[in-house]
Order: structure tokens, then C-alpha cells, then sequence
């Protein structure tokens, strides 16, 4: 993850890609590709309802008996406004359970994230589940040398595009770093994203200074403060520090969003082992308070604040303590999302991504597809997927292209099955009878090119057999790096936020 149901807004019209002839008159009748969500025809519960109850009465246990650190004066000043017992001392916010439960009653379980194209927003909580890529990501593979180097603003912009393009990808997430931007490579980040996709972003931005920034540009977007108060074209990931830590860069800024109407995830990483317990029902306790803890300070200052809450659960090898995403016993990626849900919020499902270093692997191709597809089932709204390899660090051009088939396998996994009457087509079996073929038939040729959806594993070469899918998916990546290119922004939106840019660029130097 890096620095990290109903009616669905899922009509978003992709801008036709620019093609050289003679590809022109071909690809200008294929329709433009669309946001496809995850849309499960039915759901899967993993955990109890007692299991999930005893889960939220621990967390009640840890606010009250032993407290969340509070990095930030101001933080702590607000809670003992509020009645949360406070000890400057120790930075330490000890929680009342009867304050937890009626702050977290005020968080939202619906609401929007606008987009730069309305028809792109998201409707949290209309029972899909919206995708985006892993971020942050600190190296690329160079699409024209293929060189590995670090990242910078113009490859974000470059990565981008990609993810404007692709149909599996619904929100924004800063996929790779602005790394050569200096101290507001987080505000350039969210530059590249709004010049390069129409769809929503979310930032991941740190700081007072910098989400007054942040809130700056997004207004520009918006077009006014109560736009982008109705239709917030922004969100933000803020992560805890596990265990029970609230930094202070972190929750400064989320109360600078809940002000603006921002909605804020926060996640939380807890470790097995180091940053948290070494079982996972103890983790995700840890976890729960930490994303507690800073929604009802969010809740008591601005009420009906909308969040989201994160946990992704990692190991450390007891051999070696290198940070390990995917063991073999994987178990409870799910209860980051029931557990978000038992305390009313949505939930941003921490999964997907790989710990391999090369794309096209065994490991890359089971990693990703076995998280898709039980995130599929598990009700998430939005969910980080696909995009890096090498825990989350590492961008191959070709590997979001192998995790876009792997998203498309599993959405298709989990849609329901027509068994009306033209899809039985038992008029079609009794003329074709015993022994007969279907393929001259007339209900075969009405329903012969949607039954078969190739994949990436199925493009055949000059020789006739399938080719290489990791050499398609880096053609294929190169094409729309190459000719894609997204509506515009607006002139005077871009300028403004060039404007925004050099100030920030200016103060935060200083």
C-alpha cells in the first residue's frame, strides 16, 4: 500500500486515445472503455457478528484503559474539550466508551467522491466496490530505455494517464512519487493527477500547511467551497503509527479536510509481531483503536465528517524481520472491512499488491488474483489493487496491465448468470437435437462473440499459438503511454494550480 448493491456512477466516457493510421478507423468504432466496478451478485461473510462485537469491545478496552498517543498539541487540546481524559504529560487521550459511541454514530455510512468528470463520481456505499492502484511507489522501469531509476513527477503523470484509461481503475492514487519535487512532492503528486485523469483523487498528504495547500487546489477544481463540499473532488489517506500512535503532521491534516468536507481514510499498518501483537485478533485491535481513536476526534470537531478506515495487517519474519505482505496463512484480510462496517463506516480494503520483485510471476499472479477475488466478495467500497511489484515500490509498465486481466477475471467471477429464457436457448438445443453443432446456428450467431472474452493469456501470435501475455500487457502499456491522452484541464484550472504549486513550493522550502 506504500505511504499509504444499488445504482453505480459507473458510465465514465473515456476521451478516444489519438492512433496512428491505419489503426484509426478500426479502434474509433471500439467504445471508449468505462469504469467497471466490482459489482458481486452475491456477498460473503468471513467473521461473526460475535467475532466482530468482541473485536469492537477490545478496542473500547485499549481507548479507555490505556490510551492513544496524540503527537499533536492541538489534537489533545480539542479531545479534552470534549471530555476525553487527557495526560499532556504523556501525549496519552484516554476514551470514555459512551464519547466513542456517540462520535462514532455521527460518521456517515454514504457519500461522495465527486471527480473532475461527474459522470466518474463514486457512490460509497451503493454495494460496489471501486478500485484504484497500489501507491506510493519510489522506482519505475523506464518505459523507453527500460531502465530502473527513481521516480519523478512527469512518470507519475505518464502512470496516470494509464490509470485515466483503464477500466478496472475508479479513483485516482499517486501509483509512484514525485520524487525530484522536494518538500511538496505530495501537492505536485496531486498536480499530475488532476492534469492526467478526469476520475477522483485520492492524495496522500501530510501536514497543516500542506492540506491547506491541497484544500486550495482542490477548491480550484471544485469550483467553489460548497462544490467541493457536495461533491469532494479529493479524498485523502492519513496513516496511524501502530501501536497507537497518532502523528502529528497526520491528524493536523485531517482536521484541516473535515473541515473543507475532505473525507479522510485512515489506515493503519500493524505488524505482526513488532508494531503489534503476534496473533492477529490482538493486531487488529491495535489496529481498530489507532482508526478509532482519530475518526471520533474528526467526529467531535466537525460531525458527519465522512471517513473510511483502513487496517492492513503485515508479518515480520522471525528469521530475518524483513516485512513480509503475503505468508502462506493470509487469514482476516477480510476483517479489516466487517470490522469498519461493524462501527458504521465504509471501509477501504488494504489487499492486493505483491512481494514479488518481477511482474508475470507465479508469485506476482497468485498474490494479486487470490486478494481480488476474496475482496470482491467482502463488500469493501474502495480498494488499492493492482499497479507494483517488490512490496509495493516498484512500477513495471506491463505488471498494471497482467493486474487489469486479473481484475477483469475476478469482477467477472463474482457477476450473476442469466438463465432467462434466450439464455437457456432451449429452443436452439431441440432444432440442433442429439449429435448436431451449434456453430450455423441463428441464437449462435447472435450470442457467439460475447460468449468468448480473450484475455491477455489469449493473443495469438503470427504462428497461430497464444503469445507471451507479459509481452502484450508491455505493448499494450507502451500504446497508451504513448497515444492516450485524457480531456484536458482546463487553462485557467491548470494555472491556477501553478500559482498554488509556487507558493507551496516557496513556503514549505523555507
Amino acid at each position: 500500500m506504500g505511504r499509504r448493491g444499488g445504482a453505480a456512477h459507473a458510465a465514465c466516457p473515456r476521451r478516444r486515445p489519438v492512433v496512428p493510421e491505419p489503426e484509426a478507423d478500426f479502434l474509433a468504432s471500439i467504445p471508449r472503455p468505462l469504469i467497471e466496478p466490482l459489482r458481486p451478485a452475491f456477498a460473503t461473510t468471513y467473521h461473526s457478528a460475535a467475532q466482530l462485537e468482541r473485536l469492537k469491545q477490545a478496542t473500547l478496552d485499549i481507548l479507555e484503559t490505556v490510551g492513544v498517543r496524540f503527537q499533536s498539541g492541538k489534537a489533545l487540546g480539542l479531545l479534552a474539550e470534549h471530555g476525553v481524559r487527557i495526560d499532556r504529560g504523556a501525549q496519552t487521550a484516554r476514551f470514555p466508551p459512551e464519547i466513542v459511541l456517540a462520535a462514532m454514530a455521527r460518521a456517515p455510512r454514504r457519500f461522495t467522491l465527486g471527480a473532475r468528470d461527474a459522470s466518474c463520481d463514486i457512490a460509497v456505499g451503493d454495494g460496489n466496490t471501486y478500485c484504484t492502484t497500489d501507491g506510493c511507489g519510489v522506482e519505475i522501469i523506464d518505459f523507453a530505455t527500460r531502465q530502473r531509476r527513481a521516480s519523478t513527477k512527469a512518470d507519475l503523470a505518464d502512470v496516470t494517464r494509464i490509470q485515466d484509461y483503464l477500466s478496472s481503475i475508479a479513483f485516482w492514487w499517486p501509483t509512484l512519487s514525485a520524487g525530484d519535487c522536494g518538500e511538496a512532492a505530495q501537492l505536485h503528486e496531486l498536480d499530475a493527477g488532476w492534469n492526467n485523469t478526469v476520475k477522483h483523487l485520492q492524495g496522500m498528504v501530510n501536514g497543516e500547511r500542506e492540506a491547506r495547500y491541497a484544500v486550495e487546489m482542490a477548491t480550484v477544481i471544485a469550483g467553489g467551497p460548497e462544490e467541493l463540499r457536495r461533491r469532494p473532488v479529493m479524498s485523502d489517506l492519513i496513516g496511524t503509527i501502530s501501536p497507537l500512535v497518532i502523528d502529528k503532521d497526520g491528524i493536523e491534516a485531517a482536521l484541516v479536510f473535515a473541515a473543507a468536507g475532505v473525507p479522510v481514510t485512515f489506515v493503519t499498518m500493524p505488524t505482526l509481531g513488532t508494531t503489534a501483537p503476534a496473533t492477529k485478533a490482538g493486531a487488529y485491535a491495535v489496529g481498530s483503536a489507532e482508526l478509532v481513536a482519530a475518526t471520533v476526534l474528526l467526529q467531535l470537531e466537525h460531525p458527519g465528517a465522512p471517513v473510511l478506515h483502513s487496517i492492513m495487517q503485515s508479518w515480520a519474519d522471525p528469521r530475518s524481520g524483513n516485512f513480509v505482505s503475503f505468508p502462506q496463512d493470509g487469514r482476516c484480510r477480510a476483517l479489516g472491512t466487517e470490522l469498519a462496517h461493524h462501527w458504521g463506516v465504509p471501509a477501504e480494503s488494504a489487499t492486493c499488491g505483491t512481494d514479488s520483485p518481477l511482474p508475470g510471476t507465479w508469485q506476482a499472479g497468485v498474490e494479486e488474483a487470490l486478494d481480488l477475488v476474496q475482496a470482491a466478495q467482502e463488500g469493501s467500497e474502495l480498494l488499492p489493487s493492482i499497479g507494483l511489484v517488490n512490496v509495493y515500490t516498484l512500477f513495471y509498465p506491463e505488471h498494471i496491465i497482467l493486474g487489469d486481466d486479473i481484475y477483469h477475471r475476478a469482477r467477472h467471477a463474482i457477476m450473476d448468470i442469466d438463465v432467462g429464457d434466450e439464455a437457456l436457448a432451449l429452443e436452439a438445443i431441440a432444432e440442433v437435437g442429439p449429435g448436431g453443432h451449434f456453430l450455423g446456428h441463428k441464437h449462435t450467431r447472435r450470442h457467439m462473440r460475447a460468449a468468448v472474452k480473450p484475455a491477455i493469456t489469449h493473443q495469438p501470435g503470427p504462428d497461430g499459438a497464444f503469445r507471451d501475455p507479459v509481452e502484450v500487457a508491455r505493448e499494450k502499456a507502451e500504446w497508451i503511454w504513448r497515444e492516450y491522452r485524457p480531456e484536458p484541464l482546463e487553462a485557467d484550472k491548470a494555472a491556477a494550480l501553478a500559482k498554488i504549486l509556487a507558493a507551496a513550493d516557496a513556503e514549505l522550502r523555507g
